[in-house]
């Protein structure tokens, strides 16, 4: 019924074609896996894109935290210098009273706090390298025929965490020392600033130290490298912001007060 020109047709449309696998694709043969960036493995360059594109997501989170906070301590540090220089309003003279007190601080302790935090800073930044080099020397480890050999390193991570839990523990003893003086939160206006500003300070940096744990335990497994990295990298951001915060409160209670 039908002429051939047209039966070849509907036959043509009906056959499945078939097209051999070009083995210039990565030398693995199937379609590329967009769920894992490439050939099969998972370990291709889409990985790394990946990576990149978590690293901006974490940092931008991490700077938008920042802000808050650092919002939250400019608005302390304006109480601060209003309080200090214009004092309280007296409702029998209608005058303002100067009456702020500066108060005895273990200034030598804070010292001491203060280079703990800052050498901590040089020994995450020592971390944060030391990770990057760990992880571009496991990416190699994928492929054939290449065996790492991961030397022993300087466990700078451990040592940050260190200085940090003695800056921290230094902090609790400032304020032992204080309350030993006879200097309470509710003391003066001065002593007031100091408990409420080291206290956030504190509370802050030991959000940091949960992230640089999160960042040892991560680093124990073997394929843990890159997240390792990008925890680190955002830690490092987070943890140079409290050390240039603390820098500032300090430059607030011993110089300007």
């Amino acid at each position: 019924m039908w002429g051939p020109h047209l039966k070849s047709s509907w036959m043509a449309t009906l056959t499945p074609t078939y097209k051999q696998p070009r083995t210039g694709d990565g030398g693995r043969g199937g379609p590329p896996d967009h769920d894992h960036g490439g050939g099969g493995g998972g370990d291709g360059g889409g990985n790394r894109d990946d990576y990149g594109e978590r690293l901006r997501r974490y940092r931008f989170g991490v700077m938008l935290g920042l802000v808050a906070i650092f919002m939250l301590f400019l608005s302390f540090t304006m109480a601060f210098l209003l309080r200090e220089k214009v004092g309280t309003w007296n409702r029998h003279t209608q005058t303002y009273v100067q009456d702020w007190r500066p108060a005895p601080l273990p200034t030598e302790l804070l010292l001491l706090n203060t280079s703990l935090l800052v050498l901590s800073s040089v020994t995450l930044e020592k971390a944060r390298r030391q990770a990057f080099r760990r992880a571009a020397v496991s990416a190699a480890a994928g492929i054939p025929g290449v065996r790492v050999v991961h030397d022993w390193h300087f466990p700078w991570l451990g040592l940050t965490l260190a200085l940090g839990f003695g800056f921290v523990a230094g902090q609790l003893v400032a304020w032992r020392e204080m309350m030993e003086r006879g200097v309470f939160l509710s003391g003066t206006p001065s002593s007031s600033f100091f408990y409420v500003a080291t206290g956030l300070h504190g509370v802050h940096l030991l959000g940091g130290i949960v992230a640089l744990l999160y960042a040892a335990v991560v680093g124990g497994y073997s394929h843990g490298f890159e997240r390792r990295r990008i925890t680190l990298d955002v830690a490092s951001l987070y943890w140079h912001s409290m050390t240039g915060l603390w820098l500032f409160l300090l430059f607030l209670l011993l110089v300007v007060r």
